[in-house]
């Protein structure tokens, strides 16, 4: 993947920093496999604003992605690779041998034409989605099960990756992105290889009005408003605000959130850093 960088002909073109979309093969989704997605602008069912800064944006058309990877020792065939405007990753649609079609979440390097399979004795190749039990040490892995057959719930979003440490009587030890070291069942499963698009992070959008395209309306700062409706608002001049907190007084920076007590922590050995 690359990014593109232009000249500065106008303001907003100064600073635009975006994907060259060298990666993409296909322009139009699968029709079989896109479903609704209706926009709230940030309103519950009664009409009232619940979430700010919401709003407005392109039209929208959700991308139906299997994350169980359930189709065992059925191989499929890459046909196109895609963007989706629902995640920072892209996605490959897989042309299975038994007729039916599928989005992944598709992995760095992964190119059409290219075989993938899922199931107990697949090799570890990229793309291909193993149980934990038998992914070699070392594996870089994403599209990780919490719960057997659940789905993947982690290292789904671009660039993400997590690695198999070790295993421990029924457990697989996993270091993930965040650098936390974890438990998770050898049941689950888990596709080798790193999430694509992995410079998202890099690209800039150059002017608001792109933001406003993804739906993103303006988002006014805490300092700049009054105390009656900030915590760090009000002050002679331009005042710091105080302690970084949200707008209910949560702290921004260092404060931990997760419950003391929560069940899963007895499965995380390291906690994040």
């Amino acid at each position: 993947m690359a990014l593109k960088k232009y000249k500065p002909t106008t303001p907003g073109q100064r600073f635009k920093i975006i994907s060259a979309f060298n990666d993409i093969t296909a322009s139009k989704p699968e029709k079989s496999l896109i479903g609704k997605k209706n926009s709230t602008g940030g309103r519950n069912g009664e009409g009232k604003m619940t979430v700010r800064n919401i709003g407005g944006g392109h039209k929208q058309r959700y991308r139906i992605i299997d994350f169980k990877r359930d189709k065992e020792g059925i191989p499929g065939v890459v046909k196109s690779i895609e963007y989706d405007p629902n995640r920072t990753a892209r996605i490959a649609l897989i042309n299975y041998a038994d007729g039916e079609k599928r989005y992944i979440i598709a992995p760095q390097g992964l190119t059409v034409g290219q075989q993938i399979i899922s199931g107990k004795g697949v090799s570890p190749d990229l793309g291909n989605t193993l149980y934990l039990s038998e992914v070699p040490f070392g594996t870089v892995i994403h599209n990780i099960e919490l719960r057997p057959g659940q789905g993947a719930k982690m290292a789904r979003s671009a660039g993400s990756y997590a690695q198999l440490l070790t295993r421990e009587g029924k457990f697989a030890i996993l270091k993930m992105p965040s650098g936390e070291t974890r438990m998770i069942l050898q049941t689950c499963r888990a596709t080798v290889g790193m999430v694509s698009n992995s410079e998202h992070n890099l690209e800039k959008s150059g002017k608001a009005g792109r933001s406003r395209w993804l739906g993103r309306r303006p988002r006014v700062r805490g300092v700049a408003m009054n105390p009656v409706d900030h915590p760090m608002g009000g002050g002679e001049g331009r005042a710091t605000g105080g302690h970084p907190r949200s707008r209910k007084g949560m702290p921004a920076k260092g404060y931990k959130t997760r419950a003391p007590k929560k069940d899963s922590s007895k499965y995380i050995i390291e906690k994040r850093k």
